[in-house]
């Protein structure tokens, strides 16, 4: 990775922060919600950016339809997370492979 890949990343980032910062206050309280779980729980394609810019493109869609954020979601944030990335891999996964021993043995 070169200085440009990582001042293009940070370009990007800021970008992305802005959008959160423009959807409205319930909005973005979800959002960082959403943000914490994910980096906790840590879905390994979170890097990649395309995640959490779709729930982004999703809130924004919500907003323009005149719809709260719950009606976009549900009540259970960590469900609407775990949904997300029910078929990727995370973190999670990999740790407790390496504990085991056992490479793909990770339950699902």
């Amino acid at each position: 990775m070169g200085i440009q890949d990582i001042i293009e990343g940070k370009k990007q980032w800021r970008a992305h922060v802005a959008r959160v910062k423009a959807l409205p206050r319930d909005y973005q309280i979800v959002y960082k919600e959403i943000q914490r779980y994910f980096f906790k729980v840590g879905p390994v394609g979170l890097a990649d950016g395309t995640l959490l810019s779709g729930i982004v493109d999703f809130f924004e869609e919500g907003v323009a339809d005149g719809k709260g954020v719950l009606e976009l979601i549900g009540n259970d944030v960590a469900a609407f997370c775990d949904d997300l990335v029910k078929d990727s891999r995370t973190y999670a996964d990999i740790y407790q492979e390496s504990i085991s021993g056992k490479p793909g043995t990770a339950a699902k």
